[in-house]
């Protein structure tokens, strides 16, 4: 009964994301901007979750594990679908290298300086210290390219510019998704081979399907029956990974990859067939992940200031970085690290996919201080873009970019 009212209120609060009366970016621009990137989905779970007005309880949340792990195991499809390999083979290295610097930065300015509280005054086993300051460097890592994307579709920034943005911020993706698997190697079982025996099953999961997928879909012509065999795929994805105890991200990402990569034709019907529940899919497990915040654990707001300004420290560099490596490559805006700052959904979805697996207090506060600061970023990100692509740039053109959405492959 408890799990329909959530639906019910996740069906309302989707029908109050489309008003434009009240999330007019004039109006009410931090509103507008939590909508846009589907970040109010995580605030009203909090809200309803066990840390709210306990709506969903700790038992209802149990219960809906495998919902959350068809939510992640969707998301690893797009996003694995997304890395379009003919195109990523083209790419120069410099612009390998510059993806590289501006997560890699950002990755250790967060892990080295948080793994010393972690080590020291929170009193964490060290290996199960430094796994969960790589998980918040990964984290850290990660930026979204929808800024640069709306921004372009607006008229404030040049088409080239929004696209080498979105490029960096694409590719930074394979950064998180390593550090997710190590870290599964180090926490998800016993002893690291163990691990590695885990995260290899993922894999050899998700391809299987992922070639599956391309045989079912070879010769599909009806659109109706493409998208019902490409939506019963991925449901098996995510339901094979949650029934084996293994990462159902990682799972979805080699589905999809394998996908891009053998399934010829169907890629872009199979794509076309996903994006139609894209956006639903990605707003329901934004809600079921911020159910499981905890926002009373004050360890993690005691974390939550470092990681944001060590984060923001280390995306500007990196955008330096970035920029001096792809000269003459890559037409990238001049403040670079300012367009970098929003980390769109794969960060939640690193933090989720590692809670769903190895439960505990440590796991908890790295996820709390996760989806805590993705909302914080979402907002500088807000106000960092201007600096990219004030709103006077372009006669006419919007003075917010907070019209437009955002997917998990972001």
């Amino acid at each position: 009964m408890q799990a329909l009212l959530v639906f019910l209120a996740i069906a309302a609060l989707s029908l109050l994301a489309s008003s434009r009366a009240l999330l007019d970016p004039g109006r009410h621009p931090a509103l507008a901007q939590l909508a846009a990137s589907g970040l109010l989905f995580l605030v009203f779970g909090t809200l309803l979750g066990p840390s709210g007005v306990a709506v969903l309880t700790p038992v209802n949340l149990e219960s809906l594990r495998p919902l959350v792990a068809l939510g992640l195991g969707t998301a690893g499809v797009i996003l694995g679908l997304n890395l379009e390999p003919r195109v990523l083979r083209l790419l120069p290295r410099p612009i390998y290298a510059a993806a590289l610097a501006h997560a890699g930065t950002a990755f250790f300015f967060v892990a080295v300086p948080l793994s010393v509280p972690l080590l020291i005054w929170m009193d964490f086993p060290p290996q199960a210290a430094v796994g969960a300051a790589a998980l918040l460097g990964a984290a850290a890592s990660l930026s979204s390219g929808h800024f640069a994307v709306l921004g372009h579709r607006s008229g404030r920034l040049e088409r080239a510019r929004g696209l080498g943005v979105a490029l960096l911020t694409m590719m930074d993706d394979a950064v998180g998704l390593g550090v997710l698997a190590l870290a599964l190697v180090l926490g998800a079982a016993s002893s690291a081979p163990e691990g590695v025996a885990l995260v290899g099953l993922a894999l050899l999961l998700g391809v299987l399907c992922g070639a599956l997928l391309a045989f079912l879909t070879y010769s599909l012509k009806d659109p109706a029956e493409l998208t019902t065999v490409t939506l019963g795929m991925v449901a098996l994805v995510g339901g094979a990974a949650a029934y084996l105890r293994v990462s159902p991200l990682l799972a979805g990402v080699a589905c999809g990859a394998t996908l891009a990569v053998v399934g010829g034709r169907a890629v872009e019907r199979v794509s076309r067939a996903l994006g139609r529940v894209e956006r639903p899919s990605y707003l329901v497990l934004v809600f079921l992940i911020g159910c499981q915040l905890h926002a009373r654990d004050w360890q993690a707001w005691a974390l939550l200031p470092a990681f944001v300004v060590l984060r923001f420290m280390g995306k500007m560099l990196g955008g330096k970085l970035a920029q001096r490596l792809t000269v003459g490559l890559l037409d990238l805006p001049p403040r670079l690290g300012h367009a970098l700052i929003s980390q769109g959904g794969l960060a939640l979805c690193l933090v989720a996919d590692f809670l769903l697996l190895v439960p505990g207090t440590l796991s908890q506060r790295i996820f709390d201080v996760v989806a805590v600061g993705a909302v914080v970023n979402e907002m500088l990100a807000h106000r960092a873009f201007r600096q990219v692509a004030p709103p006077r740039a372009v006669k006419g053109a919007p003075a917010s970019p907070g019209t437009g959405g955002e997917g998990v492959a972001a």
